[in-house]
């Protein structure tokens, strides 16, 4: 652990001369708030300030009422990191996200040299939690557990030829590669393997290659509306190989660019938070708002509530100490289920599976847990 004591020192100054009447503990919330990503910043900022509204409804925490600041990085890495120094600057000492794995192992590290605890509710690479700093945590799994599922459940067709793609972005890549890997120490040899830009929305090449190398299964790793439109793509060419994709895809922006293509996709996700008994009043608290809690707004509801607790539980507000109370192994009920944190700041029970999208209700296209894995 890295000692900063003026800093500590310092914060501990600025909260003792807050009135306790007006007292206000700052959370940023440091997501894609705009460009093509944005839908994901938002679900973020809807989860986190829904949980700082719950929190402060109740009393807040310490005396303290959450506040969330919301931070817009983009997406991009430049801007991340200039908002991690940002937030050095205006001595803001808890932030909930970012979005991407790339960001989080970046700014991480200007965190974690000025004292401030960070919890990603969707940044999904192992090294983030792998480099032994002790002020990061994270609500969602890492992508060495969904693709071990994903290649569990590929190795398992037996006979069928495999395609393994990705949209050339760190996280897609990185996914794809690890699943390629364990279907190797299987003796599977894939068919196809091979990146697309993200965004680039010309399929047409990646499709021939794919009838062309007769796939009967292809592994996406990226993102949900590549994935929707290469499927619709495949479709259109009569390719009728299944793809399987990352937690990425469970995305209303997925059947928005695939249609009814999307119909019978495979992903890996963790068990839908939505449908968890401990979710249920704040699900209709959203869809009272018209809005569906979906894919990361949960995640992030719960990295809140996660700080709260340890918060109350440690008796300050000191990041370190907070730090030092999540890793302790006490549970943390929240609308995940009950959390608790191993020594890297993992949670220690992820639960992805494979779910498939079909038809529901109305004949609306949803995704529901595989029955048969």
């Amino acid at each position: 652990m890295r000692p900063h004591f003026l800093l500590l020192t310092l914060f501990s100054i600025l909260l003792a001369l807050a009135s306790p009447a007006r007292a206000e503990i700052k959370i940023a919330l440091a997501a894609p708030l705009s460009g093509p990503d944005a839908v994901f910043g938002t679900q973020l900022r809807n989860g986190a300030e829904q949980a700082a509204t719950d929190i402060n409804a109740k009393g807040g925490v310490l005396g303290q009422k959450f506040i969330i600041v919301p931070f817009d990085d983009r997406g991009d890495l430049k801007q991340g990191i200039a908002i991690a120094n940002r937030l050095v600057d205006e001595k803001i000492f808890f932030v909930i996200g970012h979005f991407y794995s790339s960001i989080t192992l970046a700014a991480s590290e200007i965190y974690a040299n000025h004292s401030i605890l960070e919890i990603t509710p969707s940044a999904t690479n192992p090294q983030i939690t792998e480099r032994g700093l002790d002020l990061i945590f994270r609500t969602c799994g890492r992508d060495d557990q969904q693709s071990a599922v994903a290649a569990k459940y590929l190795a398992a067709q037996t006979g069928k030829k495999i395609a393994i793609l990705f949209d050339n972005t760190a996280y897609g890549k990185e996914l794809a590669d690890d699943v390629r890997q364990r279907l190797a120490k299987a003796g599977i040899q894939d068919v196809l393997y091979a990146g697309i830009d993200k965004g680039s929305k010309d399929y047409g090449r990646l499709v021939g290659r794919i009838k062309a190398a007769a796939a009967d299964l292809v592994y996406w790793g990226g993102g949900d509306a590549d994935a929707g439109l290469l499927l619709k793509k495949m479709r259109a060419e009569s390719i009728t190989a299944q793809l399987l994709g990352t937690d990425s895809l469970a995305s209303d922006e997925f059947a928005r660019a695939g249609e009814a293509a999307v119909e019978g996709a495979l992903m890996t996700f963790p068990a839908d938070p939505r449908r968890r008994l401990q979710a249920a009043g704040v699900v209709r608290e959203f869809r009272a708002r018209d809005i569906d809690p979906e894919v990361f707004t949960l995640n992030a509801y719960a990295a809140v509530e996660v700080l709260a607790q340890a918060a109350k539980a440690a008796g300050t507000f000191d990041p370190v100490t907070i730090a030092k109370t999540i890793h302790s192994g006490r549970p943390f009920p929240t609308v995940l289920g009950t959390l608790t944190y191993d020594a890297k700041g993992d949670v220690t029970t992820p639960d992805y599976a494979v779910y498939v999208w079909r038809r529901g209700y109305e004949d609306q296209l949803e995704y529901g847990e595989l029955a048969t894995q």
